[in-house]
């Protein structure tokens, strides 16, 4: 809620302040810039409440996109391509789900190593080259608006998305089994939750809506290249924790992990309409996180202090009655 708060006054503040920022082409291309960071965040939210990471997104992004544009240059259909690249998706999730499920390996070393392969693969598939032919049609919808106002067609899948992952972890037993698991995940087991297949089903979507994210990602700048995303796994994580979700699980919610998508994406739109080079963005965003990773932890020590000397109390006056 602090964080919703926060974002409803940097948009004050950037509407009074900096010039064009309440023009409806502001709203469109801010949304279309954090869509991405929007869609992946959704699937790394339950991720990271299990106490786990996935830092292979991004890389997932760059293959699907590389798979869309070597395979639509052979000749598929783009609708078939798009299938295949969503399948790829699903299936470099379900290679990190199984090295960290089955195996047992941590989920940090595991996708380190999957962001260089799946990262390697892209690359080495189309190599410098990019594809840039595309039907004028899907370059078209990746960048049109709804009807007359200022948001753009993909905000439709992301609200559909976004509806389905609100409800799956606050509503139903699967998301009570995700936050027992990132609060201890042998308490979970012993409660009766499949903790392994949890994890896994959670990577499996992960890789989907990071490859759902690549095809959109490709058709708005309408190119297919090997290094399409870099980095883009930093600004998901950050996003998430500056949501409120903790690192070390069992805590979060969706509309706060939304809420810090867009309040990095009001502040990075306000501060370049400002002139505001991209290096100072960063440091900005960087500081942001920094704090309210910090402000979590200070807030949570503080509870425990004020908790310790009534927990004294409550004993000291339990001992004088007996």
């Amino acid at each position: 809620m602090a964080i919703i708060a926060l974002l409803l006054v940097v948009i004050v503040v950037a509407i009074s302040t900096v010039r064009g920022f309440d023009r409806p082409i502001t709203i469109t291309y801010l949304l279309l810039d954090v869509a991405p960071i929007l869609l992946i965040a959704l699937p790394m939210t339950l991720v990271i409440i299990t106490g786990e990471i996935d830092l292979s997104v991004a890389s997932i992004v760059g293959l699907s996109s590389v798979l869309l544009g070597t395979l639509t240059q052979a000749g598929w259909p783009l609708e078939a391509a798009a299938l295949f690249a969503l399948v790829a998706g699903a299936l470099g999730g379900a290679l990190n789900g199984f090295l960290i499920t089955v195996v047992g390996l941590p989920s940090l070393a595991v996708t380190i190593g999957t962001l260089a392969l799946y990262r390697g693969l892209a690359v080495g598939l189309l190599g410098t080259t990019a594809v840039t032919d595309w039907p004028e049609f899907w370059t078209d919808l990746a960048k049109a608006k709804i009807g007359d106002s200022p948001f753009p067609v993909i905000m439709i899948p992301f609200v559909l998305l976004a509806i389905v992952f609100i409800v799956l972890l606050h509503f139903t037993p699967f998301g009570r089994g995700i936050f027992a698991i990132g609060l201890n995940d042998e308490a979970a087991s012993f409660s009766g939750v499949n903790v392994a297949r949890t994890k896994f089903i959670l990577f499996v979507l992960t890789g989907v809506v990071s490859a759902f994210a690549g095809i959109y990602f490709t058709l708005r700048f309408g190119s297919a290249r090997g290094d399409n995303a870099t980095g883009l796994e930093l600004q998901v994580i950050a996003a998430v924790l500056l949501g409120g979700v903790s690192i070390f699980g069992g805590r979060g919610a969706m509309h706060g992990v939304i809420a810090g998508v867009l309040l990095i994406g009001v502040l990075a739109s306000a501060l370049r309409l400002a002139n505001v080079t991209s290096d100072v963005i960063n440091i900005i965003t960087g500081v942001l996180l920094v704090l309210s990773v910090v402000s979590a932890s200070f807030l949570a020590w503080l509870s425990k202090k004020r908790q310790r000397p009534g927990g004294r109390k409550r004993g000291a006056v339990s001992a004088a009655q007996a």
